[in-house]
Order: structure tokens, then sequence, then C-alpha cells
């Protein structure tokens, strides 16, 4: 709630189109859980709910997951609104992403041990971006806000 000039309480109807970052740390091992609610706290916040903000949330869990188990531990989450959507960004300094799972999305073998993080990306997200080299990752994860002001309607 905000106040007019007049000192009367005004309440906005929606969030901004356009916020500050929502969320900018570095996180190792030890920051999995604590990372997982401060996301869904601030994404809750910029108005995503439902399972649109469980899926989302579920993505971001997988990739900074898979940044503790293979990327040398650390990273960092940048958690922003820009385009009426919100974008996470999780980059790591490791080897980079293998080939073989950046062929596109492909369905894991049922009984394949690991290999789903990017692929449950793609799956709940309206966009997943991944640029990796041989000094680190950076992959974008995106979920419109505006499809669950639709859907809310």
């Amino acid at each position: 709630m905000r106040s007019t000039l007049d000192g009367e309480p005004r309440v906005d109807a929606a969030p901004p189109r356009e916020w500050p970052v929502l969320l900018d740390r570095a996180f190792g091992p030890d920051d999995i859980t604590i990372l997982r609610h401060e996301s869904t706290r601030v994404m809750v916040a910029a108005g995503l709910g439902g399972d649109r903000l469980d899926g989302f949330v579920l993505a971001v869990n997988e990739v900074i997951t898979n940044v503790v188990l293979h990327a040398g531990g650390e990273g960092r989450i940048v958690l922003k609104i820009e385009d009426g959507s919100v974008w996470c960004v999780v980059t790591d300094s490791g080897p980079g992403i293998p080939g073989a799972y950046l062929d596109g999305p492909h369905t894991p073998e049922a009984f394949e041990v690991g290999g789903r993080g990017l692929w449950l990306a793609h799956q709940l997200c309206d966009e997943v971006t991944t640029a990796t080299g041989p000094i680190g990752t950076s992959i974008g994860l995106r979920i419109s806000l505006d499809a669950v002001r639709r859907s809310a309607r």
C-alpha cells in the first residue's frame, strides 16, 4: 500500500511491469533449500502462483542443483522481472555442459541416472537459454507473468 498526497492509503492493483532485481546472490552446496524458499517468496510477491510457480521453482532448483553437482559447487542466481516475465539466470564457472545434453531436450530413459534437470526446465519454462563453454555456463529460465494474469480471469 502507498499513501496518496492527501494521506489516504492506496492499494496498487498489480506490480509494475519492470522491477529491480528480485534476488541476486552467490550460492553453494548448503544454499539449495534456502534458495528454493527465497525464490518462491519473491516470485509469489511478483505475482506468480499455482502450478506455474511450482514448475518454475522446480526448474530453478534443478539448475542450481546441477551447478552444485557438476560445475564446481558454486554459482550465482539472479531473479528479475523483465518485459512481463520472471527471468532466472544461473551462472557458474564450471567446465561447461557436455554436448550430449545440448542437443535439445530429449526425454531421459526410464532408468537413466540423472539427465533430467535441463529436460525438466524445458518442460516447465516458457523459454530456456543456454550459453556454455570451458569457463562456465549461464542458463536463463523465463516464465511469463501475463499468462498467469490471463488464467486468473
